[in-house]
């Protein structure tokens, strides 16, 4: 018996911003234990029995910095696969993608276990012992889906109706998914007793699947078997990762798996789940990770309080003092601090859309920016100049390229560093630099076994990112214009 982990890491997380943003979304957010989300998941669905693989999908910009947080903790010996898209699509033409592949790999009785990588287990023997209920159940051929048991009339979640006379070995059978609720109808809900919150995980083998994708969603299946066949596979033995073309992929209808197919299905089960599941929607669903104080407050960084309670604070950086308020969510980042009420943790989406609206970049990057090399992180902005402090990994290197309105003053702080500039090739050590002029090739490379830091001092007309030409890339960006 194969069961596959499918990973779908694509959400943004627009509701807990400012740490979370489009170049480094909320999978990638550290919680107060150090590890992030898409770490506890990967090690989560590493330790389940019968993986033989473990699948991601995600966006083609995020592999590298995936690679770099399962190597942090991976201990564990499976293969692992990745599927990177262009741009989102919605979770049924993830699914899609993934099922075309494991059949394909392991065959049309594989069991795909569809995990976010963006929830949070607390319960992982709970969570094992579903996850083989539910393999069990899509042996049988059911479409098996994970509810949690709610232990409070929660409106931001949907919700599944199960048949409590049409038990199964390990599940339920589903009657009908139902929208968010409002408060009357979702405390309903909870008195009734089969109702369960919507996970949004999901087991089922592939063949069903495509069955099921075929009979309730053609036209999404035709558009990604289409995507698929145009698309670039690389692959090893442990390892494999399928490109997906952009321009047959722009043709796949936007829609969820459980609008698509789960919603339509007649062959849909519930595995009713007490596993300590949040999706971490919120600040305040994160402010939960951290003990409360006296006074209910919960604090994480340097945080002095007088007469202060009920109020969360995210301050790693910087000191944050809090006087005579209640009930704040306070989150400070190098660039941007967030101040709202608890009882408005909804709607912070509504800033990240103010954000996009204006063409503000701080919805989509942080100071410090992850790239496949390594991070460059932005120290000041000014008029005709920046000033960045730029990290390369060792053995890394940067790309071969130039630009058309900027100069470059690289200083070296600590490592050694191998620099093409122009003709010329030269070797720098700490405190030594050297100055590229705008049009010249350049690239700068680690040859070291520790990071590389320089100071970079850019001076032109114009600064922006995509003021790049790329003539040769270790990360496949040749053809990228950031």
């Amino acid at each position: 018996m194969d069961v596959i982990p499918v990973i779908l890491s694509g959400g943004v997380g627009s509701r807990l911003w400012p740490v979370s943003r489009e170049a480094h979304p909320k999978p990638f957010m550290t919680l107060p234990d150090g590890q992030n989300l898409i770490q506890k998941t990967f090690l989560r669905a590493a330790k389940l029995r019968h993986v033989k693989e473990v699948l991601t999908v995600t966006n083609r910009e995020h592999l590298f910095k995936t690679e770099d947080q399962y190597r942090a903790v991976n201990t564990f010996k499976h293969a692992q696969g990745y599927i990177l898209e262009p741009f989102g699509r919605n979770t049924t033409a993830a699914v899609a993608l993934a099922a075309l592949q494991l059949k394909d790999k392991f065959g049309p009785q594989a069991h795909m276990l569809v995990l976010s990588a963006d929830h949070l287990i607390r319960n992982e023997t709970a969570f094992a012992e579903a996850v083989d209920h539910a393999v069990y159940l899509s042996s049988q051929g059911w479409l098996v889906t994970f509810g949690i048991k709610p232990d409070y009339p929660e409106t931001g979640f949907g919700y599944i109706e199960a048949s409590m006379s049409g038990r199964l070995d390990g599940g339920l059978k589903v009657l009908r998914y139902v929208e968010k609720p409002d408060a009357e109808m979702a405390q309903s809900y909870v008195a009734a007793g089969n109702y369960f919150w919507s996970s949004g995980m999901f087991c089922f083998q592939v063949a069903t699947i495509l069955e099921e994708l075929q009979a309730h969603a053609p036209d999404i299946l035709a558009a990604v078997t289409a995507s698929v066949a145009k698309s670039r596979m690389a692959s090893a033995t442990d390892y494999s990762c399928l490109t997906v073309d952009p321009v047959s992929f722009a043709d796949v209808p936007d829609i969820s798996v459980d609008y698509a197919v789960m919603e339509r299905s007649q062959k849909v089960a519930v595995v009713p789940c007490d596993i300590g599941w949040s999706d971490i929607g919120s600040w305040s669903a994160v402010s939960h990770l951290t003990e409360e104080d006296p006074n209910g407050n919960r604090f994480e960084g340097e945080v002095i309080s007088h007469n202060a309670r009920n109020n969360y604070v995210n301050s790693e950086n910087r000191l944050t003092a809090l006087v005579g308020v209640e009930d704040l969510l306070v989150v400070d980042t190098d660039d941007a601090i967030l101040i709202a009420h608890k009882d408005h943790a909804q709607d912070v989406k509504h800033i990240v859309a103010q954000l996009k609206s204006s063409g503000h970049t701080l919805h989509q990057i942080h100071r410090t920016v992850h790239r496949p090399w390594g991070t460059y992180t932005t120290l000041e902005n000014g008029d005709r100049f920046k000033i960045k402090r730029i990290v390369v990994k060792p053995g890394a290197s940067l790309s071969l390229q130039m630009h058309y309105h900027r100069s470059e003053h690289w200083i070296v702080v600590s490592g050694m560093a191998v620099v093409v500039n122009d003709q010329d090739e030269l070797m720098l050590n700490s405190n030594e630099s050297t100055f590229i002029r705008a049009g010249h090739k350049h690239r700068l490379r680690n040859p070291g076994v520790i990071d590389l830091v320089l100071i970079e001092v850019q001076s032109g007309d114009y600064l922006g990112e995509d003021d790049i030409v790329r003539f040769e890339d270790n990360y496949g960006r040749v053809d990228a214009a950031k």
